[in-house]
């Protein structure tokens, strides 16, 4: 399994407006890949913005290619979102997860592609 990591800054005014646009129209989307897992998306506030930390688990680099492109490496971001932030990353991080407790989602990507 594959996590793709991302961060962005949001004003904290801003910050609900991008959960909902995340959770309305990111997730819907997201679930129609084929090789999506599941989303994470963590927030840290800091002096006067958010620093949000999106977490998304794919069956494998195939997966993401599909969602993303052949740069898979390019952060996918809808104009509408990237009007709710401050700054965003331009770029992905990938990460094989390698330990977990969640067994649900494990058993689904058990083998290493």
């Amino acid at each position: 399994m594959i996590a793709r990591v991302w961060t962005s800054r949001a004003a904290q005014s801003n910050l609900q407006a991008y959960l909902n646009h995340f959770s309305k129209n990111v997730l819907p989307e997201l679930k129609r890949c084929d090789g999506f897992a599941s989303a994470l998306v963590l927030t840290r506030d800091l002096d006067a913005e958010t620093e949000v930390v999106v977490n998304t688990f794919w069956k494998n680099l195939a997966s993401i290619e599909a969602f993303a492109g052949v740069h898979c490496d390019a952060a996918v971001v809808a104009p509408e979102a990237a009007a709710l932030l401050i700054s965003h990353d331009k770029r992905v991080k990938h990460y094989v997860v390698d330990v977990t407790d969640n067994f649900e989602t494990v058993s689904l990507f058990a083998d290493r592609d």
